[in-house]
């Protein structure tokens, strides 16, 4: 991960949606003459793949200021969700909304992150804790993913509705896992997430889930270990999981076993400044041989975050993540959690033309600094962001 195959001068084109070519020195004259549209001489500053955010739970509606301030005022969490704060809060907003009024939140926000360099989101439900509810906001998700196909990120839809069992339904452990049918008949083997908690999801709910997830062909990804360890970080690497997020509370033990997995570790650096300022072993993950990736894991309560540089700043600091590590563990490992490295993540021929030009002449600078160093200009499938087209509305 320390190595990132460093160009110290060359030069990379676009051809339509995708890296047409890359080397070293100067362009070729044949990519010269076919540049027409647009050249940019970067001066010696850095050119780098888009930034793959890998756990968000990014469509949500509502806020969760006044359960904020609250808790800066010194109430207890039970005192906050006796108040109606907590997820429940969230939830209820989601079942409030329409399915328009979901996908333009969320198409709002992966605006804001598109501008500080993230090329492709993983986007969760999660916040609907009904079939309902939880099927429209799947729908807003890939109404957005279709809504900004021909030129703006990949946008990755997973199914949470293993996210809390609401009290309102002590059933929806049964209703949840026989729904995924009707989740892959509307749109197909998506990524099937849980939450194994205390107060969430038990290890033997979260298996039941995952075997009926598998026969449909979804591949499968879990929340683990954040507050407590249960025991299912191991039972999950065993039932062939892609993914295990948080990890704070994993014993030495079981991160071993996940290390030593084909699974991607991702560690959330947000959700530890934001709650409670517990951060995962990165380190002893990363040395005991284990595929770590970082992600904001955007929400509206445990990690208000929407850039990608300041969780490569926080990897550095509270994770004792390398310069190195870090950026590799915001591009092509978090590609690979979703299984998209042979898409994006990279600088390659044939890959998504996702490119970042940073406003330095050093990459490091982007973990060193708190956004500091946000990129100067982002192109994703080889077009060109800028305010203008990431709001239209306030382009007037």
């Amino acid at each position: 991960m320390a190595d990132l195959g460093i160009i110290a001068r060359g030069w990379i084109a676009t051809a339509g949606h995708r890296i047409g070519g890359i080397g070293t020195g100067d362009a070729p004259d044949s990519w010269k003459l076919y540049a027409g549209e647009r050249r940019v001489d970067a001066k010696g500053r850095v050119v780098m793949p888009a930034f793959v955010d890998c756990h968000t739970h990014a469509c949500w509606a509502g806020d969760r200021y006044d359960e904020a301030a609250m808790k800066i005022a010194g109430r207890e969490y039970l005192d906050i969700l006796a108040c109606g704060g907590g997820i429940m809060s969230t939830v209820r907003a989601v079942r409030a909304s329409s399915t328009e009024a979901l996908a333009n939140d969320l198409d709002a926000r992966l605006r804001r992150m598109r501008l500080k360099g993230t090329g492709t989101v993983e986007v969760k439900s999660g916040y609907g804790l009904s079939v309902d509810s939880e099927l429209r906001m799947l729908e807003a998700i890939t109404q957005v993913a279709a809504r900004d196909q021909e030129w703006m990120p990949r946008l990755v839809p997973t199914f949470l509705g293993a996210h809390a069992i609401p009290s309102d339904d002590p059933n929806w452990v049964d209703a949840c896992t026989q729904m995924l049918a009707q989740v892959v008949e509307r749109f197909g083997p998506l990524q099937c997430d849980a939450y194994c908690e205390r107060g969430a999801w038990s290890p033997s709910q979260c298996a039941q889930l995952f075997a009926t997830a598998r026969a449909y062909g979804m591949p499968c990804s879990v929340h683990v270990d954040q507050f407590h360890a249960l025991g299912f970080l191991s039972q999950a690497i065993a039932l062939g999981v892609r993914s295990v997020a948080h990890l704070e509370a994993s014993t030495a033990s079981e991160l071993e076993r996940a290390a030593q997995s084909e699974a991607v570790g991702i560690f959330l650096p947000g959700s530890g400044l934001h709650v409670d300022l517990r951060f995962a072993n990165a380190r002893r993950f990363l040395a005991q041989g284990g595929a770590l990736a970082i992600a904001t894991n955007c929400n509206p309560g445990s990690s208000p975050i929407y850039s990608m540089p300041l969780i490569i700043a926080l990897a550095t600091r509270f994770l004792q993540l390398t310069y190195g590590e870090s950026l590799c563990a915001a591009t092509w490992n978090a590609a690979a959690a979703l299984g998209l490295e042979s898409e994006c993540g990279a600088l390659v021929e044939g890959y998504r033309g996702d490119l970042l030009l940073l406003p330095t002449r050093d990459e490091r600078a982007l973990a060193h600094e708190y956004e500091g160093a946000d990129p100067h200009l982002v192109l994703l499938g080889g077009r060109e962001v800028s305010p203008s087209n990431v709001f239209p509305h306030d382009a007037a």
